[in-house]
């Protein structure tokens, strides 16, 4: 056999890791993600959870914040720092009702913020969300604006021929923006076109989206070239030029 394909671990389309230390809310949990048809995987703490991916990629993690040892912001960071792993998708459960928590959230990483109590109705509606996949995308629809490249089918950017990971949000964020380039969106605009779902998140958690993607694509994401931004208004992507 050989050496790579032996070495090639595979990624599970339905299987979630619930990093939760409430045994409780682990097996309500647990219980709804089954009866939705999903595999499950729970942890008490977060240290074993990324050596574990590494072995049996999720398809998505669900993770508390207060966490024995590693904070759930900090497995965040670390799942996104993963070679493999970096572009797997990231909720967030908490207690946390405030706004510099979701932003913090996000800003390590997270791709969506559920605050308990939660209905399960909602916490599905999230996940399938989340982990819904683009109907009828061409094999090869490639956005390419200036040195970015954008691949819709492998959900890949490329900059100067650099490949950059994005998380699933992040990725919306920026092919919507450069399939409208030269148009402006308020932050409500851009909450409503990528995250359909809106509970929880705010028009100020667009701006910790954005800041994260000029950093990824921007040669100096403080003088930006492509997403560009109108004060008192929103955002607007640019040719670059």
């Amino acid at each position: 056999m050989d050496s790579l394909q032996a070495t090639k671990k595979p990624r599970y389309p339905d299987l979630i890791y619930v990093v939760e230390d409430d045994p409780d809310v682990s097996r309500l949990i647990e219980h709804n993600l089954r009866t939705a048809g999903y595999e499950v995987s729970t942890f008490v703490s977060g240290a074993p959870v990324v050596p574990m991916a590494a072995m049996v990629q999720p398809a998505l993690f669900l993770l508390d914040i207060m966490l024995p040892g590693i904070s759930g912001f900090d497995l965040c960071r670390q799942i996104r720092q993963h070679e493999r792993l970096g572009k797997t998708p990231v909720i967030f459960l908490s207690a946390r009702t405030q706004e510099p928590d979701r932003l913090q959230a996000f800003d390590a990483g997270g791709d969506g913020y559920i605050t308990k109590p939660f209905s399960p109705r909602e916490l599905i509606a999230r996940i399938r969300n989340v982990l819904r996949v683009p109907p009828d995308v061409p094999d090869r629809d490639i956005l390419q604006v200036g040195e970015v490249e954008i691949d819709i089918a492998s959900m890949t950017v490329r900059v100067q021929g650099r490949t950059v990971l994005t998380t699933v949000r992040e990725f919306r964020l920026l092919e919507y923006l450069a399939r409208h380039r030269g148009r402006v969106f308020t932050r409500d605009q851009l909450l409503d076109a990528v995250w359909k779902e809106g509970s929880f998140v705010t028009p100020r958690s667009i701006d910790v989206f954005v800041r994260r993607l000029r950093e990824k694509i921007e040669q100096d994401p403080r003088h930006p070239r492509y997403l560009k931004t109108l004060r008192g208004i929103g955002y607007r992507f640019e040719s670059g030029r």
